[in-house]
C-alpha cells in the first residue's frame, strides 16, 4: 500500500508546528520520521492516522484522498509508546480484540491469535495478564494486536522508547525482521537516530516542523544536506569548528587545513566525523593541535576527546573534538596532540544558514 503526504501542514492557532511535509511511502517500505522533540514528527503520524485534523494539504492511501476520512476507515494500525493494553484482559484477549470487534467466529479468532503470537514469540504467554509481563513482552503484545488486523500499513510512535538499552537492541532486530516478513508499509517515529539508521529503508529528518532531508540512511549519514542533519545523525556526532575559507584552505584558531573548495568564504563551519580523523604528533603538518581532555574505552574502540582553540557549532569555548581511535589507544589526559583530518572526508557549512557548501 502507498501512503502519500502532499504538503500537509498543521497549525494550532497562530503557531504552525508542521510546514508542508511532502513524502511518498512505497508499498512494503519502512520509512522513519526522525527529529528532536517538538519537531512535528508525531503530529505528522497522528494526521496520517486521522487522529489530528489537517490544516492544509492532502493525505492519500493507495491514491485515494483520505484527508477527511475517519481513522477507523483508513485501514491503518497504530502502535504507541505506552503499549495501551487492556489490563483486565489476557495476552490472548488483547491480541484478539480487533477480531472480536469485527465479529469473527471464535475458532477463527483463536487460530489467528495463536499464529500471530507465534510470530512475536508470545505463544507461551497467552494466558498471562499485562501486569505479569516485562516491558519487552508488553510491547510485543501491542505489536501482535496490530499485526492480527492485517492492516494496509503500520504507524509506530516511538514504540521502543520505554525499554532498556539491551532490550531496545533486541526489539529493533525483531521489528526489522517482522516488517520484512510481513511486507507491510510502515511509518515509524523516533528521536533516536540509531533506531532510524538501523530500521529504515529511508529516513525523513525533521526540525522545527520543516523537512531537512529525505534519503536512505547511508546517504543521510555520508551526504548530509545541512549542518542540522550532519550534527543530529551520528553517534558520536560530527565535529564542528568555526573559521573562514581562503585560497583552498580552512583557517581557524590553531587550524589551517587544505579543503577542496576554491572560493573565499567567511564564517563557515568545518565538519568531520570522529571515525574519519586520527591522533598524530602535534608538530605534524596540516593538522589541528590541541590536548587530550578525556578518553573513554567503549570496547572495540576508544573515544578521545580533545580541546582545541576556537568555538564550533554547539561547543563550549575551546572546541571539543572527538576522535574514534583504536582500542589500544593509551595517552594521558593533558597530552598535547595533533588531529589529522583528511580533506576528502570534510564537510563545509555556511554558519548563518547552516546550508552545505559544495565544491562546484
Amino acid at each position: 500500500m502507498t501512503v502519500e503526504l502532499e504538503a500537509i501542514s498543521k497549525s494550532f492557532g497562530a503557531v504552525t508546528v508542521l510546514h508542508e511535509l511532502s513524502l511518498t511511502v512505497a508499498p512494503a517500505e519502512f520509512l522513519v520520521l526522525l527529529g528532536p522533540s517538538g519537531c512535528g514528527k508525531t503530529t505528522a503520524l497522528r494526521m496520517t492516522a486521522g487522529l489530528e485534523s489537517v490544516t492544509s494539504g492532502r493525505i492519500l492511501i493507495n491514491g485515494e484522498d483520505v484527508t477527511e476520512v475517519a481513522p477507523k476507515n483508513r485501514d491503518l494500525a497504530m502502535v504507541f509508546q505506552s503499549y495501551a493494553l487492556y489490563p483486565h484482559m489476557t495476552v490472548a484477549q488483547n491480541i484478539g480484540y480487533p477480531l472480536v470487534i469485527r465479529k469473527l467466529p471464535r475458532a477463527e479468532i483463536e487460530r489467528q491469535v495463536r499464529e500471530t503470537a507465534a510470530q512475536v514469540q508470545l505463544d507461551a504467554l497467552l494466558e498471562r495478564y499485562p501486569r505479569q509481563l516485562s516491558g519487552g513482552q508488553r510491547q510485543r503484545v501491542a505489536l501482535a494486536r496490530a499485526i492480527v488486523r492485517r492492516p494496509a500499513a503500520f504507524l509506530m510512535d516511538e514504540p521502543l522508547s520505554n525499554l532498556d538499552a539491551k532490550l531496545r537492541g533486541h526489539m529493533r532486530a525483531e521489528l526489522k525482521h517482522m516488517q520484512h516478513a510481513l511486507a507491510i508499509t510502515t511509518i515509524y517515529v523516533t528521536h533516536d537516530q540509531i533506531e532510524a539508521m538501523t530500521l529504515a529503508h529511508r529516513v525523513a529528518v525533521l526540525n522545527k516542523g520543516r523537512t531537512q532531508q529525505i534519503d536512505t540512511p547511508q546517504r543521510i549519514y555520508d551526504d548530509p544536506a545541512n549542518i542540522f542533519v550532519a550534527g543530529f545523525v551520528g553517534s558520536p556526532p560530527m565535529n564542528f569548528i568555526a573559521g573562514d575559507m581562503a585560497e583552498s584552505r580552512f583557517r581557524g584558531p590553531d587550524a589551517s587545513l587544505p579543503i577542496a573548495l576554491p572560493e573565499t568564504r567567511n564564517r563557515v563551519e568545518l565538519g568531520f566525523r570522529p571515525e574519519d580523523c586520527r591522533v598524530v604528533a602535534p608538530d605534524s603538518p596540516d593538522c589541528l593541535v590541541g590536548s587530550i581532555y578525556s578518553t573513554e574505552l567503549i570496547g572495540d574502540h576508544v573515544l578521545v576527546t580533545c580541546r582545541i582553540a576556537g568555538q564550533g557549532a554547539g561547543t563550549l569555548p575551546g572546541a571539543s573534538i572527538v576522535v574514534k581511535a583504536e582500542k589500544t589507544f593509551d595517552r594521558e589526559i593533558g597530552t598535547r596532540v595533533g588531529i589529522r583530518v583528511p580533506a576528502e572526508r570534510t564537510y563545509l557549512f555556511d554558519r548563518e544558514s547552516g546550508e552545505r557548501l559544495r565544491a562546484s
